[in-house]
């Protein structure tokens, strides 16, 4: 049987040669061009020869000046005159009864201003308190069935017979005033009517018509609802000295009729500062209504 050395007919292992890698003697090199490049050849040595445009930066510079120039300020732009503090613009309150408008409840200090004053205190439980709950039921404030009258101040301011109290509501073994009411009797038969800051919601104001005075500023911010439009409310509605008081102020009370009573109502408990505001607007308002008869 032959194998592929039976070929030549040798089998003597003349032509045996040790592999390159066992042997000391270095093998021939291949004879072929190598084309190969060693890495980054091709980078040119001067690398800053070439950069993009705006990437030579100058260098940071610890004492620059870190000031805004102030030509590039945007120009400063001033209110127009006579506007501002308010959407409907500046408003001229009185500074003594600047505090009247904030929420600061203080009976013990509205019964010590009517004691010094000449006006009586009661609890709101006595005889000649039971009218007050007409007034109380017909508020624009609809204050529910648990209100009821508590201190109770009763005096003179000016030419007006004032009656001032809180509409309270029971909590736990006391009362806790949620509204402020101070009311003058009027002389003479006067319609229904309403006297509200525009910006609130209207409540019980059916069979009632609006008044329009003339004045776009006193129209914007108030509004006046009467039951029928006659020469009484004709004159509250243009009256000045009531345009001013009610402008001047943060428009936070209304007024309304019942019971022979002109009254004004604010979400506060009394206070001396309080009282005497609503005994100026309800001086203002009487006149008014009062005027020609």
């Amino acid at each position: 049987m032959s194998s592929p050395r039976d070929r030549d007919g040798s089998d003597d292992g003349s032509d045996w040669q040790e592999p390159a890698h066992l042997s000391d003697d270095q093998p021939d090199q291949p004879n072929i061009a190598d084309r190969r490049k060693t890495p980054r050849d091709d980078v040119p040595a001067d690398r800053d020869a070439w950069q993009p445009p705006g990437w030579d930066l100058p260098a940071a510079s610890p004492d620059r000046d870190g000031g805004v120039d102030p030509s590039a300020a945007p120009p400063a732009t001033q209110a127009p005159p006579g506007r501002g503090g308010g959407l409907f613009g500046r408003r001229a309150r009185d500074p003594e009864m600047e505090r009247a408008y904030t929420l600061e409840t203080d009976p013990v200090g509205a019964q010590s201003w009517a004691l010094q004053h000449g006006w009586t205190v009661s609890d709101g439980s006595g005889p000649e308190d039971a009218a007050l709950g007409e007034l109380i039921a017909s508020s624009p404030v609809r204050p529910g069935k648990e209100a009821r009258a508590a201190s109770v101040l009763r005096g003179r301011y000016g030419s007006l017979e004032l009656v001032a109290f809180d509409i309270a509501y029971p909590l736990g073994q006391g009362l806790v005033p949620k509204y402020a009411v101070t009311a003058a009797p009027l002389l003479g038969a006067v319609p229904g009517l309403r006297l509200s800051p525009a910006r609130l919601w209207k409540h019980r104001t059916a069979g009632l018509v609006p008044i329009a005075s003339g004045n776009e500023a006193f129209d914007t911010r108030w509004l006046l609802l009467a039951a029928e439009d006659g020469p009484q409310v004709r004159r509250l509605s243009q009256d000045p000295a009531v345009h001013g008081l009610l402008l001047g102020s943060d428009d936070g009370d209304e007024f309304w009729t019942a019971g022979g009573f002109l009254a004004a109502v604010r979400p506060d408990g009394h206070r001396p500062q309080l009282l005497e505001h609503h005994a100026r607007l309800l001086t203002a308002i009487v006149g008014a209504l009062a005027a020609g008869h």
